[in-house]
């Protein structure tokens, strides 16, 4: 299980600012940034700042931080841990084996996806995760002055032992190539595009 954290951590590469979470970082429901609830800001590699729910819990350090923004009993370290309602901000060596068989990541080449195999669906763990070629690529704004490359996968949450498919997803992921800051959402968080688009680089 992921600690809490409450002090400034830098770690192969990305630099977090969080507060306090609870034990159990359970919310009632994923809020949209353009709520007026207050919120935290969340400080990382290169300056970049984004201002989260205050609602939202942050967990892990160095290259691979998770934002719980919903139901997640007990928030893990590793990326494809199902069942919890978060999304991912992944530094330089994290992304290094980012690709699927752990080569480097590369949007051109396909999505983050760090497994060698069929992994749990984000949804159900009985379950596997395909992902599809992008349908959606191009570019966002992430605060002034940075662009991510954006691409969307289509995902699929099928049975491992005939491949049908029960559900569907779409990961969402922005990459900054520059900074070496890739996020990735698998469970569509309402709100992340405008927190992003409003980022502050200090």
């Amino acid at each position: 299980m992921m600690r809490k954290m409450i002090t400034l951590a830098a770690v192969a590469g990305v630099a977090v600012s969080v507060v306090q979470a609870p034990a159990s970082a359970s919310t009632s429901s994923a809020l949209s940034a353009s709520s007026s609830t207050a919120t935290t800001p969340l400080s990382l590699r290169g300056g970049l700042t984004l201002e989260l729910p205050s609602s939202w819990h942050v967990y892990g350090g160095g290259d691979q931080i998770r934002v719980v923004t919903g139901a997640c009993a007990r928030p893990k370290s590793h990326y494809f841990e199902p069942k919890c309602r978060s999304f991912w901000v992944m530094g330089q060596q994290a992304i290094k084996t980012g690709g699927e068989g752990f080569q480097p990541y590369n949007p051109n080449k396909g999505p983050f996806y760090p497994a060698v195999d069929v992994a749990q669906c984000a949804t159900d763990p009985s379950l596997g995760q395909v992902l599809g070629k992008a349908i959606a690529v191009g570019y966002r704004a992430v605060g002034v002055g940075h662009r991510a490359q954006y691409r969307v996968w289509p995902g699929r949450c099928v049975r491992y032992d005939n491949g049908e498919q029960k559900s569907t997803f779409n990961q969402r992921e922005w990459y900054l190539p520059k900074e070496r800051v890739l996020i990735v959402d698998q469970w569509g968080t309402p709100g992340l595009p405008t927190i992003l688009k409003n980022a502050v680089w200090r």
